[in-house]
């Protein structure tokens, strides 16, 4: 085979393949299922770009751009379908990139118009409009064409310095002031060159804090070259992620003294460090000598405090020296710098932590609406504070065994105090929860201590003949018209705790009296220390076992040797229940409860001596003179008023003998005649009076005479 064949042979080749693989590229950016669209266009409130137009490649892909100004942009969206006459329907396929705030509809261009609420358009990535066609009726796969879709956003960056001196070694934090300040890629990572090292850092409130550090002396100038997330469109259609550099002139000096960084911002003070030191790397400070002791101070001058030792031991690789640093005394870096000396002259500086070791010499807990206390005893459902006090607190790393540290605004962190919050879990199942400080325990524990607070006694009632009611119902004396059989308190454990508010265990005290109808005690007892435990459906209920624990009712004449059907009439149960405060340490709550055998009506045996009777007899045609002092002995009821406790109405109703005239001795032609009667009777009412003067008003039958009569007049009563 000749070599002019071999060549032509090979362009050939070399063409076929320059002919497919464009269409094979085409290929993949083709509508699946046929063209759908023969446009789009998007709209802001300030410009429309067209698919047809509006493109650009990224990655050998043409993509519609848009400029955005706003994350949450809101465009219209328009789409032109390849076949207007094509009745399949076209949809727009949703994604988590935008919310579709209308459906589609047609306008009279032909076109399909919704609107579009776009989410977070500085950080999507691979945004794209889906639409797709239904499936004709042949029932061929649906039609599908994928847009691909560019934001594009406008970013400027300032950088504005009011004093322009910089000194070797010495950090110094700028602002920098920008229109989308999203827009702008920072990493916090350090950009290291010959003159300065730079980064750039993005704040929580979106500030952007540009941190420089000079390394050469002289007027220098910075260069900031920083990128976008989202691009820019430059001449020739091309896209830009390049911002501006950023320059900045300013005038680097040196310190009097030169600044040797540690490897470490932190060293402990303990026995160990001051005996055998701690390996340090510091800068090379040029001037070092090896195996030389150099001290340090916190001031410049002569004669200052000792802070530490550094020993030196061996230069390395990288320019620096490693050290064993010795410290014996506090030094906080917020306190100034540490100057390195060689016989009383200072020749660098330094700056580090030298905290004491960690210890804890104090624990305080703060419930919720308390004090500090030094009692680590907490509850299930509870969050508190716990205050840690010792030295090098700074550097712990706290931890409390199976409980969550819950985050708090007002939460402390110094060198001496640590404030923790403290969740502890209903479901918690330890007694204890220790405390530990970089996974060693501390000495320190909270006790898990069962909640032990008093509950509103809703939760007993009582039963006296009625139905059980609560006690905290009954509001005042309670009136029963009846014999109460017995008095029986019910508990109901169940209604203690609530899976979010517990109380525990409740320690309840029952004082019990009985006074009769004057008010005299007729019996007194007491139960104390009365155990009711919350029920099972208290998330605590396992904890709450206890054989004292009370399940079943207290009757009152299991206790009372006058039982309560055997008291008289408008005698007084009095039962007080409350809380036994040496359980709580709090009175807790008091419910008293007041029963009274209330009665309608009384029955008695009444003697009375009516006197000025107005008498008529039957057959006279009037009244006869007023009679003298009568003896009257009746049978007769007497009713209580029934809104009031052991109160009479001011009238009897009896039935009885009447001697007429029985104590008229002074004249012999007295009328005398003994009858019987039904007679009414009007009493005062006032309790304390011994003697009253009652009316009468009734009638009967005279036996003497054999005559039916009628009486009417005032008598005289006496109270024994």
């Amino acid at each position: 085979m000749s070599a002019s064949f071999c060549f032509r042979l090979f362009f050939a080749f070399f063409g076929i393949l320059l002919g497919v693989v464009p269409r094979f590229s085409n290929a993949q950016t083709a509508p699946v299922g046929g063209l759908v669209l023969r446009d789009a266009s998007l709209r802001t409130d300030t410009s429309t770009y067209l698919l047809s137009r509006n493109t650009v490649p990224v990655q050998g892909v043409p993509t519609l751009y848009f400029w955005y100004r706003r994350d949450d942009e809101t465009v219209e969206l328009r789409l032109y379908p390849a076949n207007p006459a094509n009745a399949k329907p076209v949809r727009l396929r949703r994604s988590p990139d935008y919310q579709q705030l209308d459906s589609l509809s047609k306008e009279d261009d032909g076109s399909l118009r919704t609107r579009l609420k776009f989410q977070n358009l500085t950080t999507s990535r691979f945004l794209r409009l889906v639409v797709e066609q239904a499936s004709d009726s042949a029932g061929r796969t649906p039609s599908r064409q994928e847009v691909p879709l560019l934001p594009l956003a406008r970013t400027s960056l300032a950088l504005r310095v009011t004093d322009n001196e910089l000194f070797v070694g010495e950090e110094k934090v700028f602002e920098l002031t920008s229109s989308n300040p999203r827009n702008v890629h920072t990493t916090g990572e350090w950009m290291r060159g010959p003159e300065f090292d730079y980064r750039l850092v993005a704040e929580a409130n979106g500030t952007l804090r540009l941190h420089v550090l000079p390394n050469q002396l002289g007027v220098r100038t910075l260069a900031v070259k920083l990128q976008t997330e989202r691009p820019t469109l430059v001449a020739g259609n091309r896209l830009s992620y390049q911002l501006p550099v950023l320059k900045q002139e300013f005038n680097v000096k040196a310190s009097r003294l030169r600044f040797l960084s540690p490897d470490q911002r932190s060293v402990t003070m303990d026995d160990v460090s001051r005996r055998r030191g701690v390996e340090l790397i510091l800068d090379n400070g040029r001037s070092f000598e090896l195996h030389r002791t150099y001290r340090i101070e916190d001031q410049e001058e002569a004669g200052g405090a000792l802070i530490a030792e550094i020993f030196t031991r061996q230069y390395l690789s990288n320019d620096r020296v490693l050290c064993y640093f010795r410290p014996y005394n506090i030094h906080r870096q917020t306190a100034g710098y540490l100057y390195i000396k060689e016989n009383d002259a200072p020749r660098y500086l330094t700056n580090l932590d030298i905290t004491p070791q960690t210890v804890i010499r104090n624990v305080q807990v703060l419930h919720r609406g308390g004090e500090w206390t030094p009692g680590l005893s907490v509850s299930p459902g509870e969050t508190v504070d716990v205050r840690l006090e010792g030295d090098g607190l700074q550097k712990a790393r706290i931890s409390f065994e199976d409980l969550p540290v819950v985050p708090s605004d007002s939460s402390v962190r110094t060198d001496s105090r640590l404030v923790y919050r403290v969740h502890v879990p209903v479901s918690f199942d330890k007694r204890k929860s220790t405390i530990y400080n970089l996974g060693q325990p501390t000495g320190y524990t909270l006790n898990i201590k069962e909640f032990q607070r008093p509950h509103p006694l809703d939760f007993v009632s009582v039963a006296y003949g009625d139905a059980a009611r609560p006690i905290t119902r009954l509001n005042g004396p309670v009136l029963y018209d009846g014999t109460i059989r017995d008095v029986v308190f019910q508990f109901n454990p169940n209604g203690i705790d609530k899976a979010d508010q517990l109380y525990g265990k409740q320690y309840l005290t029952f004082e019990i009296r009985t006074v009769n109808s004057k008010g005299d005690l007729v019996e007194q007892r007491a139960v104390e220390s009365l155990l009711v435990c919350p029920g099972d459906n208290s998330p605590r209920a396992a904890f709450y076992a206890d054989k004292q624990c009370r399940t079943d009712p207290l009757s009152l004449n299991t206790i009372l040797s006058r039982k309560t059907y055997d008291l008289d009439e408008w005698s007084r149960i009095l039962v007080t229940v409350k809380h036994q405060a040496s359980q709580y340490g709090e009175t807790g709550y008091t419910q008293t409860v007041e029963l009274v055998l209330k009665r309608r009506y009384k029955f008695d045996i009444d003697v009375s001596f009516p006197a000025g009777l107005l008498t008529r007899k039957q057959g006279e045609s009037s009244y006869g003179d007023l009679g003298g002092i009568s003896l009257a002995t009746l049978a007769q009821f007497s009713f209580y008023s029934p809104n009031k406790i052991n109160r009479l109405r001011p009238y009897k109703i009896g039935a009885g003998f009447v001697a007429l005239n029985a104590f008229n001795l002074g004249s012999s032609s007295a009328n005398r005649d003994l009858g019987l009667v039904i007679l009414g009777s009007v009493y005062p009412t006032r309790r304390e009076a011994k003697f009253t003067f009652p009316l009468y008003l009734g009638g009967g039958f005279l036996l003497g005479t054999s005559r039916w009569f009628y009486m009417l007049g005032p008598g005289i009563g006496v109270r024994l």
